[in-house]
């Protein structure tokens, strides 16, 4: 049996120039941008994005898989750099911007979800554990309470963006995000 082939240098640049483009592309429309637009915009041909990605559901998965990725090790990446509570400020600001990626692909990601292509269950456990990852560290330090569980702070975080998500909501985001680690915060 043959060893499995590494990708080409070029492919693989294409494959992420792809998601690159697809995920700013899906962020910014209204409605869900052509696999043409896609592949227009990251300079390569159509075949190559079908190569990568053979359907759309394919594409809007990995975009979404890659966006997941990127935010849960976000996590970490605060923690070694901030106190847990300025680390969990700033990862609720990455929570946000994800949110707001889902714009142009929310029909296909919906339908995705509800027939069992993307593993969202999977998703929300990760998700999960790095907000409580950062709920540790806060706790652990004295910083934050340690009677609120992953799962409220998740949910108040999708209230916020569901209500104050836009951009011309931003501040009152910002806001209410405050507002939210205020609440979070160990009382001394």
């Amino acid at each position: 049996m043959a060893a499995a082939k590494t990708p080409r240098a070029d492919a693989t640049r294409n494959r992420q120039q792809l998601l690159d483009v697809a995920t700013r592309l899906f962020a910014a429309a209204e409605t869900e941008p052509s696999m043409r637009a896609i592949a227009a915009e990251a300079g390569v041909g159509i075949a190559t994005l079908y190569r990568h990605f053979p359907t759309r559901e394919a594409l809007v998965d990995a975009v979404y898989q890659d966006q997941v990725s990127r935010l849960t090790a976000g996590a970490e990446d605060l923690l070694a750099h901030l106190g847990p509570a300025a680390a969990l400020r700033r990862w609720m600001n990455l929570f946000g911007d994800w949110i707001a990626t889902k714009n142009g692909m929310l029909d296909t990601l919906l339908a995705m979800v509800e027939s069992g292509e993307i593993a969202h269950a999977r998703t929300r456990t990760e998700l999960l554990a790095a907000i409580d990852g950062l709920l540790e560290a806060g706790r652990a330090s004295g910083e934050l309470r340690g009677d609120v569980p992953a799962e409220d702070i998740a949910a108040a975080l999708i209230g916020i963006f569901t209500v104050a998500g836009s951009a011309e909501h931003k501040a009152m985001a910002g806001r209410l995000l405050d507002l939210l680690l205020d609440g979070l915060r160990a009382c001394a």
